[in-house]
């Protein structure tokens, strides 16, 4: 059954992001922890994220001089981006922008996926929101040797051992990832 996963990388004090919204941090740490990205997006059918993340793909990878390096990371993959601003298209890349309720956005999704999981990138709010919703079934996040004392959290919401259960723990080189099953509201 298909699920919806959180699947991220925080540093060791719980950011995913540092106080700029960037994710150089995830650049400069082992770039091991990378080699289990490959095999959880080939279940993937269908990912969301929010207008920060979007903006720093878009400039972090120059996309929209060359689009090129998208369709290397996510192939054909329907995208989604969440957002209240008038956001641009970038040729050749199948995104959505959308805002408002996470539900109906998720059925959409869920239907585009095609029995395929579905990828939430971030960032934490956005998840949130469908964790609000019961739309969250896991969170796998690869826990980097890293601190940055201030940033964007991991998940900013009060989420108790009684909705998660510890599912799996992996050690990819230098990174700790840890699987939860996420229970309903």
């Amino acid at each position: 059954m298909a699920k919806t996963q959180y699947y991220t990388a925080t540093t060791l004090d719980g950011f995913i992001a540092d106080s700029d919204n960037s994710l150089q941090w995830l650049f400069e740490s082992d770039s091991g922890g990378n080699d289990s990205f490959k095999p959880f997006f080939s279940q993937v059918g269908a990912f969301a994220m929010g207008r920060t993340t979007w903006e720093w793909v878009i400039d972090h990878e120059n996309l929209r001089a060359d689009p090129s390096p998208w369709r290397t990371y996510y192939g054909d993959v329907p995208a989604w981006v969440f957002t209240n601003r008038s956001l641009e298209p970038v040729p050749g890349v199948d995104v959505r922008f959308v805002r408002g309720d996470v539900r109906p956005v998720h059925e959409a999704m869920v239907s585009a996926a095609g029995g395929r999981n579905i990828w939430l990138v971030g960032g934490g709010e956005l998840v949130g929101q469908f964790a609000d919703a019961g739309l969250l079934d896991e969170i796998i996040v690869g826990i980097a040797p890293v601190t940055l004392g201030a940033g964007a959290p991991l998940l900013p919401r009060r989420l108790t051992s009684s909705r998660l259960t510890l599912s799996g723990v992996e050690q990819v080189h230098q990174f700790a990832y840890l699987t939860y099953a996420v229970g309903a509201p």
